[in-house]
């Protein structure tokens, strides 16, 4: 007797469907509950630890370095970890390579599918992500403590084991493919693109991080799986984790997760690099605004002058809404909603840079307004009530570094990336102290020099407009914030 399949009978009864779907949204609803409570938690950890912020050095059995703040306040664990290697080993013509390995470490990995690792992490309220700057490879975990076996076995399976299967791999492929074709009219993208290609020409830094449509189609699952092999490994791991975990514990899951990687990888070697050239570059681009980048020569990170710099950077235009440029290009004339510069270190490149937007028949204006300010810093130096309140202000937001589990742990992976000291948060302020009048203006003849400068403009024909005429010194002037774009200044 044959049995015929009957779709009636295949079908799920109504009954069972509710239940079913009643099952699902109260599932949905619990690890939304989760997810709310985690955010909460974090909260809560994050105002404990504004409080005093103790960092442990942990070395593991197997030789794995991390640094750790412990905190029981709250049941929960944030941890940062950076590889050495980034988009700027991404080979010529595979561009973002790099970039789509960010992607699929959690697109499934070991014994995981996809689907069934994604849901690991859901259904554990577990977030782990990785991202990649020009010279590093970034990994973030959070989880809740009672759930700190099962995050750390699928970050471990994440880097020792990931699948790269075809699916996913197109998926996350199709959707970085998207993300170009919608930023090539971008007047940002090109600004950053047109950049790059005259600041360091042939270098792997002059190259797009995200890739092309073209070198993305190219990139193929053995690119994927060699630079994997080539970033993962233990030489040069900074790794910082804050939160509910003591040292014995934390040691034994370092071991689990980093021990088995290489020692070394096979990073390939990347030339230090200086500014190209000097001079403008105007890209026409049919927009109602122009959007400016400018960059001169930068300091190094270990460089003596490097807080005096930090510190004359702010008064000029760090973000502040008192800074030179911001007085000067937003409040008395209007020409653009904000104005910063900021230092700018890489491994290879240390730049003094910023940008603005304005409108297209206020551009002339504004890049010679930046020029202007850019000398008269230069040449005169900043007055002492610049100087006192700019360090005054900078010492006082510190603590605002250490707002979160997350800023932390960040902040602790960001210390070891610099080669920077374990006690470099009880030092810091001191640095910035010591800075003298003297001190701040030798380090702005030093850094400010507008013939040094690189600016490239993208927007509509420039028409030149009759010089500004420099304002009155106003002694009063004060620098109240900063972009603060190296870590742990």
């Amino acid at each position: 007797m044959i049995k015929r399949h009957s779709k009636l009978a295949s079908r799920p009864h109504r009954t069972s469907r509710a239940k079913a779907a009643v099952a699902s949204r109260q599932q949905a609803a619990h690890r939304v509950f989760i997810m709310a409570s985690l955010g909460c938690l974090i909260l809560l950890l994050s105002w404990s630890l504004a409080q005093a912020t103790e960092v442990k050095r942990v070395v593991s059995d197997k030789g794995v370095v991390a640094w750790l703040v412990e905190d029981h306040t709250v049941p929960i664990i944030a941890m940062d970890f950076s590889f050495s290697g980034g988009t700027a080993q991404d080979p010529k013509g595979k561009e973002g390579t790099a970039t789509l390995l960010t992607s699929l470490l959690d697109e499934g990995a070991g014994d995981l599918d996809s689907v069934a690792f994604q849901t690991a992490l859901e259904e554990n309220a577990i977030k782990l992500s990785f991202d990649a700057s020009k010279d590093r490879f970034y990994g973030s975990l959070r989880t809740l403590s009672p759930n700190q076996d099962m995050a750390f076995d699928l970050l471990a399976k994440s880097l020792q084991s990931p699948r790269f299967d075809k699916a996913p791999v197109e998926r996350m492929r199709a959707t970085w493919i998207a993300g170009v074709k919608r930023n090539e009219r971008d007047p940002n993208t090109i600004l950053a693109e047109k950049f790059r290609e005259a600041a360091y020409p042939g270098h792997p830094y002059s190259r797009p991080s995200k890739g092309t449509v073209e070198s993305l189609s190219d990139v193929t699952i053995d690119d994927i799986k060699s630079m994997h092999w080539a970033i993962m490994s233990r030489d040069d791991l900074t790794i910082g984790v804050v939160g509910a975990i003591d040292a014995d514990t934390l040691k034994g899951l370092l071991d689990e997760v980093f021990a088995p990687l290489p020692d070394s990888g096979s990073l390939k070697p990347i030339e230090d690099v200086t500014l190209a050239r000097s001079g403008s570059i105007h890209v026409p681009f049919d927009a109602p605004q122009t959007s400016i980048r400018f960059a001169g020569p930068g300091i190094d990170r270990h460089d003596k002058d490097f807080y005096a710099a930090y510190v004359v950077n702010h008064i000029l235009g760090g973000g502040s809404f008192s800074s030179r440029l911001h007085e000067e290009i937003r409040e008395k004339r209007g020409l653009a909603y904000g104005v910063s510069s900021y230092l700018a270190g890489y491994d290879h490149l240390n730049l003094f840079a910023g940008g603005m937007q304005t409108r297209a028949d206020n551009t002339e204006q504004a890049v010679q307004l930046v020029k202007q300010e850019i000398a008269r810093l230069g040449k005169e130096g900043p007055t002492a009530e610049e100087l006192e309140s700019a360090k005054k202000y900078l010492i006082g937001n510190y603590p605002l570094r250490f707002d979160s589990s997350s800023k932390i742990s960040r902040q602790l992976v960001a210390l070891q990336d610099s080669d920077l000291d374990i006690d470099y948060f009880d030092k810091r302020n001191s640095y910035i102290e010591a800075i003298t009048l003297e001190d701040a203006k030798r380090v702005a003849k030093r850094l400010l020099d507008p013939s040094k400068l690189l600016l490239v403009t993208v927007g509509q024909e420039m028409k030149h407009a009759e010089a500004p005429k420099a304002e009155p010194d106003n002694d009063n002037l004060v620098a109240l914030t900063g972009s603060e774009k190296a870590a742990g200044q």
